[in-house]
């Protein structure tokens, strides 16, 4: 039997007033992360968000008394979306922890980019065009700049981890992609508890493996795991994920294009961050460049 799937649209009032509420949300991810390194190593501080999300989408379900039955078909793309998942946040909690707050921000935001590129390949009437490609090269401009920072830095480079974050970036996009691909034939609320159940696992086994480091359960790390785990969990993917299965994938990303500027601005505001001008340069070109690459409509 096939599946009925849903003609995704142009975000509506509704839709535009979420997606925005939701970047704000997410530009302060990256704060948290850097936050709670401080006190927990990378992987450790993963699997401990992903349980505190995992509950969070076993009280939604509940909430919405959904029942859920797992279809054979279902299966493979579940665990993929999981493992994507896993991945990414791998690359962005290590990548977070070798660069500043505000480097990760931008580097984390130029996923709608990269959801642009797949969204060309992968979903219909969403193509990428020139003058979509001319922002793309505006945005990585601004990219360059902070690369050309952290390699001339000698005191604090912030190479590796850049790289890292542009990496977590890249499979963001992929993951918004293929969500936003899956959402049409399978229930959002087994997307949610397969990424928490395969994101506790890879992340609990790589943790005992490869982390020695002991970590201190403080303030500043329940906040940190509260903000990642609860409110990302509960309005970030749960939002998104809707967002995504309703409405085009690049008209919902043009949204996300207020986080480098909201995440430079709390960088400063809660970790001291003063922004120097190439992270202020970098963060006009990425905001303009990402804007021109996802706003244009497809030509015929």
């Amino acid at each position: 039997m096939t599946k009925k799937t849903e003609k995704r649209i142009t975000p509506d009032k509704k839709g535009v007033l979420l997606a925005f509420m939701l970047s704000i949300l997410w530009s302060g991810n990256p704060i948290s992360i850097k936050i709670g390194l401080e006190d927990a190593p990378p992987l450790r501080l993963g699997w401990m968000r992903f349980i505190l999300g995992g509950l969070v989408a076993i009280a939604w379900a509940i909430y919405n008394k959904e029942k859920i039955f797992l279809r054979k078909s279902d299966l493979a793309p579940l665990i993929g979306v999981g493992l994507l998942f896993s991945i990414q946040l791998g690359f962005m909690n290590i990548g977070q922890n070798y660069t500043s707050g505000g480097h990760g921000v931008i580097m984390i935001t130029t996923f709608p980019l990269w959801s642009s590129i797949f969204s060309h390949f992968f979903v219909p009437n969403d193509t990428l065009t020139k003058f979509k490609s001319l922002g793309m090269f505006i945005a990585y401009t601004g990219i360059i700049i902070l690369f050309w920072e952290s390699i001339s830095n000698s005191v604090n480079s912030y190479l590796l981890g850049d790289l890292l974050m542009l990496t977590s970036a890249m499979l963001l996009g992929a993951r918004q992609i293929y969500i936003s691909q899956i959402a049409q034939g399978i229930e959002q609320i087994k997307i949610l508890l397969s990424q928490a159940i395969v994101g506790i696992l890879t992340f609990f086994i790589c943790s005992l493996f490869f982390e020695n480091d002991s970590y201190s359960f403080t303030y500043n790390l329940i906040i940190a795991l509260f903000y990642q785990g609860i409110i990302i969990a509960r309005f970030g993917f749960i939002g998104q994920t809707w967002l995504l299965k309703k409405y085009l994938p690049s008209k919902i990303t043009i949204i996300s294009l207020s986080q480098p500027v909201s995440g430079v601005f709390l960088a400063w505001f809660i970790l001291g961050e003063q922004p120097g001008l190439e992270l202020i340069f970098a963060t006009i070109l990425v905001v303009l460049g990402s804007y021109l690459s996802v706003k244009t409509k497809s030509k015929k």
